[in-house]
């Protein structure tokens, strides 16, 4: 298994804080790095998807003190939600007693139930780490990269030993998601319809969202297709990249827009098998857009807020990344060996007013394409960031 960037940060903030939460989509790899990072003291690990884990907190206080002097983790805590109240008082009387760190480590893989909870019970008390399927960081080379973008970052679809396993594995991980897992969580929403409305974002991805265009192609209601909408960025499946509203004096396109966020299920979506089947695709140009945002906002530092901008005159830019200092990034991407700006492009910059701008491409040579632009490969900007 590759070591995961977020193994180090996760370790520092138990060391900082009583507890941390860590989410993330189902098999990303939460309950390894988890047991990775436990296997330095003792620990005890419940899954709360399990009966008898379940029925060991029947008493959680005294369960709980019975194991004060173990990193508790709890895997699927939103299955529990009251345990938060309990949790809050077993932190409080920790701290009291001097134990100040290190309690407990919370995994999830529904993130608006854990943060609005956490959030609410538990402020103060706990970090919140997300962990996304691998990125470019974790994997090594042009060719890793490139098999990166065909069969996404869930850790068993990238280390498959092929590409049919790959897409098998995936297959298998939509199906599950639409017949068991959205279902268990309480939404009476039928499996086909789901898919079909994950189909049809694969379709559509990085597009505006136009719920009135999806409602009528699924027969549904907008509020309905809102409703689909926040269940897919709840599970961390779905990005909602908001527009830029910045300057008064322009026409700006106001709505979201919508990216599948690993680039893996939305080739599985669309029956794409491997890398020469990608390049023939109509999505191939949207899908390398998806791969390259989600992996930039996976590095940004702590605090960046992302958008795009748009007008409606047509100034454009994919990303615009407000870092933390007051410094703005505007990046383009495109899929082209030979990239270049457009003059919607060039617009949005006198519009936006970057620090910095930049073009990535998937070619490895870093050059100025103007004296405020530079192209620059997906590692290079990567990099950058990370410094």
């Amino acid at each position: 298994m590759i070591p995961r960037r977020l193994a180090g940060s996760v370790a520092a903030a138990l060391r900082r804080q009583p507890g941390v939460v860590l989410l993330g989509p189902r098999q990303v790899g939460k309950t390894t790095l988890a047991l990775e990072v436990a296997s330095s003291g003792p620990s005890l690990y419940l899954d709360l998807e399990s009966p008898a884990d379940r029925a060991k907190l029947a008493e959680p206080e005294l369960f709980l003190a019975a194991h004060a002097d173990e990193l508790v983790i709890l895997d699927e805590l939103q299955r529990i939600p009251e345990l938060f109240a309990t949790l809050r008082g077993v932190i409080d009387r920790g701290r009291r007693d001097g134990r100040r760190a290190g309690r407990f480590l919370l995994l999830g893989s529904a993130s608006l139930e854990l943060s609005h909870q956490s959030s609410e019970s538990l402020a103060g008390r706990i970090a919140v780490i997300e962990l996304g399927p691998f990125d470019a960081t974790e994997v090594d080379g042009s060719r890793d990269l490139a098999t990166l973008w065909v069969r996404g970052g869930f850790p068993e679809s990238f280390l498959a030993s092929s590409d049919e396993d790959s897409f098998a594995w995936r297959a298998d991980f939509v199906r599950t998601y639409t017949e068991r897992d959205i279902p268990a969580l309480g939404p009476r929403i039928p499996a086909e319809t789901i898919r079909r409305f994950w189909t049809m974002l694969a379709h559509e991805q990085g597009a505006l969202h136009n719920a009135a265009k999806l409602a009528a192609s699924l027969g549904v209601s907008g509020q309905t297709i809102a409703r689909y909408v926040d269940l897919l960025v709840d599970l961390m499946l779905l990005r909602r990249l908001p527009p830029l509203i910045s300057n008064a004096g322009k026409r700006l396109v106001r709505s979201p827009r919508l990216y599948l966020r690993d680039s893996g299920i939305v080739h599985a979506l669309l029956g794409i098998e491997n890398y020469d089947g990608l390049l023939g695709h109509p999505v191939a140009g949207a899908s390398w857009e998806g791969f390259v945002i989600e992996n930039i906002l996976a590095v940004a530092p702590a605090g960046t807020i992302p958008s795009f901008y748009r007008t409606a005159a047509g100034a454009e830019l994919d990303l615009v990344l407000d870092l933390p200092g007051r410094h703005r990034w505007a990046i383009e991407v495109k899929r082209s060996l030979t990239p270049k700006l457009e003059r919607g492009g060039h617009a949005a910059l006198v519009d936006v007013k970057p620090d910095r701008a930049f073009v990535v491409y998937p070619g490895p040579t870093r050059y100025p394409l103007t004296p405020d632009v530079e192209v620059v490969s997906l590692a290079e900007l990567l990099g950058e960031l990370r410094k």
